[in-house]
């Protein structure tokens, strides 16, 4: 191949390379950020930021916590739902727990999904004055769960236990587990020694099906940021709200329905209320 063609060819794929990057690096990216930016767009191209006199408060797509310098929920807000993400809603960090329903058992570096969901409950029950009483959850907030360990039938289940712990009922917490007996053994709690080789058993309980604390209110969203709760969560915090501002539960009930968002398109997923704009809304009271 003679030189001057090299040349050409390789001008060619220069000149290309050029073209290419001005229309691809420069003019698409500067054309898309112009649409971004026209009325009805860019609000949400900018990140949906919520202002208050000027001065940025948050999103309205990422939820934030309304807790003390202590992380204590302040009474006169609506609380969101949990999030794990980083130290909560940390955009940075987004993610979800990973962890499913079979994470029942505490360890000594970290706490079930389980007892993490009964002591919330137990949590949002308190502070709302509602029942936070759950399947498979103590009275004192944390899973009720057993190691059942005997000898075992054909199938792996034990029969006629000779040793019954409740595995997240610490016994340096209480000494009294959540069942007296089970299957005729005496429960014992945990007091730290070995239970591995037990079956594992979850016990329901006698809480109602439909807890009064609703899941949301309990659980993370995969995304760990999410600005939403259901209507029943809520719901549940008006009275409390109420109280803490000294207006009537009217009144706050009426902001949540102007707050609350219905099925994107009609149909696509479930009506919410965004938090963030409802407690600013709260806030523009006075």
């Amino acid at each position: 191949m003679k030189f001057s063609t090299v040349i050409r060819q390789h001008g060619a794929a220069l000149r290309a390379l050029l073209i290419l990057t001005v229309i691809t690096g420069l003019a698409y990216p500067v054309l898309v950020w112009a649409v971004a930016q026209l009325p009805g767009l860019n609000t949400k191209a900018n990140g949906s930021i919520i202002e208050v006199d000027g001065k940025a408060v948050g999103s309205s797509l990422i939820g934030q916590l309304f807790t003390d310098a202590d992380g204590n929920p302040l009474p006169q807000y609506f609380q969101s739902r949990p999030s794990a993400a980083g130290d909560g809603y940390d955009p940075l960090s987004t993610s979800a727990s990973n962890l499913g329903p079979e994470d029942i058992v505490d360890t000594a570096d970290r706490t079930s999904l389980l007892t993490a969901v009964c002591s919330r409950s137990l949590a949002v029950g308190e502070l709302d004055g509602a029942n936070g009483a759950r399947p498979f959850c103590t009275g004192d907030g944390v899973g009720a769960v057993l190691s059942v360990i005997g000898p075992r039938d054909a199938a792996g289940n034990v029969v006629n236990p000779t040793r019954v712990v409740s595995v997240n009922q610490l016994c340096e917490n209480t000494t009294t587990p959540f069942l007296d007996t089970y299957e005729g053994v005496r429960v014992q709690c945990n007091d730290g020694s070995d239970f591995s080789q037990g079956q594992i058993v979850a016990i329901r309980g006698a809480a109602p099906a439909d807890p009064a604390v609703p899941a949301d209110a309990v659980t993370a969203s995969g995304s760990g940021l999410d600005p939403h709760i259901s209507p029943a969560y809520a719901e549940l915090q008006v009275n409390r709200v109420a109280e803490a501002r000294g207006i009537s539960a009217d009144e706050v009930r009426a902001l949540v329905a102007d707050h609350t968002e219905g099925r994107g398109l009609g149909f696509l997923g479930e009506p919410r209320v965004n938090v963030l704009e409802l407690n600013l809304a709260l806030d523009s009271r006075g």
